[in-house]
């Protein structure tokens, strides 16, 4: 499948598209490095870095031209911040494209007011929304994790085969969490829950107890909690802890973090949730790639998400035959897809022979990409419980 450039696309990469210069380019990671994900953002710009670094390893990307990463904060949550620091990347440091952003608010106010405007390609780990489908991109955002449409369905699959009938919602309240929370509670309905009620939370609050009061007031069966681990999300469990409301969650995907488990396990014993994930011989190939070059978990959330993204960026750019954001948006879908020969992690030199030879490569990754539609990731995800303070796979959907 390709997806070809329109008309404005390709006046806008004309026009305000980045280039390497002196034998370097430049890609951005652009993280909440601070905020409510900060404990799971390290491991994603190392995701992310560990591909730039195995490519430059082999010499092999466009006669020798330096991959180089710079790092900025999109706090996840502060959309102007986001912007500001996206900007730096773009003119002070002259990045070619962006491996981010990772929060699905602040990335489409990185989209719209900095990598439309200046011509500059973005691949999101980790952004869900489902308004991001619909983006107006000019052809430059595409992502590896799926949209939470799919995500608010999966959920609901899984409290249908745990038996649970009746819940309450809370989720963060910003466009991740209204469009993930949209998507669950539509899909569980549909399917015969009742929902007692769908209230938002703020981040960041020193108590939650008025929010838990209203939840356990409301009643169900189980708390759905679509927020995020560092933050709000942590802070409505504790609460709920606090208080003996509820005794079982529902996580979404900004609750699988192993920092919430060492704080509130014996609280999530018996508790259960899924998260993007994927399995087979990328998953494998990427586990064993961390194990031998990198220090990090490679189990962390978004993790393979990222090195893909980065992966892709960069096998673009060696497709269009330069490194420029131009080839680099131009050709994602063409490496992201197939016909071509399949590329694991760990592969990136082989895959940058068969490119310089003008043959074609099916990326397959650590996460089986596959791009479909406005270059989004089809997706699967783990099903998991937590038992004996761990997560412990059930199955993947």
């Amino acid at each position: 499948m390709k997806r070809l450039l329109s008309a404005s696309a390709v006046a806008a990469l004309a026009a305000g598209a980045a280039f390497a210069q002196d034998g370097e380019a430049k890609i951005g990671i652009i993280l909440g490095f601070t905020g409510p994900i900060e404990s799971l953002t390290p491991a994603m710009g190392a995701s992310a870095e560990l591909a730039i670094a195995e490519v430059n390893e082999t010499g092999k990307f466009l006669g020798g031209t330096t991959l180089s990463a710079v790092q900025a904060d999109s706090t996840c949550v502060d959309s102007a911040a986001a912007t500001a620091a996206a900007e730096r990347l773009v003119t002070t440091d002259g990045v070619v494209a962006i491996m981010g952003a990772d929060c699905s608010g602040v990335t489409g106010a990185i989209l719209s007011n900095v990598a439309v405007p200046n011509g500059v390609p973005m691949i999101s780990p980790s952004a869900t929304s489902p308004g991001l489908s619909n983006a107006e991109d000019n052809d430059l955002f595409f992502r590896t994790a799926p949209s939470d449409a799919r995500q608010g369905e999966v959920l609901a699959s899984i409290l249908g085969d745990e038996g649970v009938s009746s819940v309450a919602v809370t989720y963060t309240n910003n466009d991740y969490g209204k469009g993930l929370s949209d998507s669950f509670v539509a899909a569980f309905e549909a399917a015969g829950g009742s929902v007692t009620l769908v209230a938002p939370h703020e981040d960041n609050k020193a108590d939650y107890s008025a929010e838990i009061g209203s939840l356990a007031s409301a009643g169900g069966d189980v708390l759905v909690v679509l927020g995020y681990a560092d933050s709000g999300g942590k802070g409505i469990i504790q609460a709920a802890a606090d208080t003996g409301a509820f005794s079982t969650f529902m996580l979404g995907d900004g609750m699988y973090s192993d920092a919430l488990l060492a704080d509130l396990g014996d609280v999530l014993e018996g508790s259960y949730g899924a998260v993007p994930w994927s399995e087979g011989d990328g998953a494998t190939a990427f586990a064993d790639l961390v194990g031998e070059k990198a220090d990090f978990n490679p189990e962390g959330s978004y993790t393979r998400e990222s090195y893909d993204a980065a992966a892709l960026l960069i096998l673009a750019m060696a497709k269009g035959g330069e490194a420029t954001s131009s080839a680099a948006a131009a050709n994602v879908m063409d490496v992201a897809n197939a016909p071509g020969e399949p590329i694991l992690p760990g592969e990136l030199g082989r895959a940058l022979d068969i490119l310089a030879e003008g043959g074609d490569i099916d990326y397959v990754g650590a996460t089986n990409v596959e791009l479909i539609g406005p270059g989004e990731a089809a997706g699967t995800y783990r099903y998991y419980q937590i038992t004996g303070g761990a997560f412990e796979t059930v199955e993947f959907r």
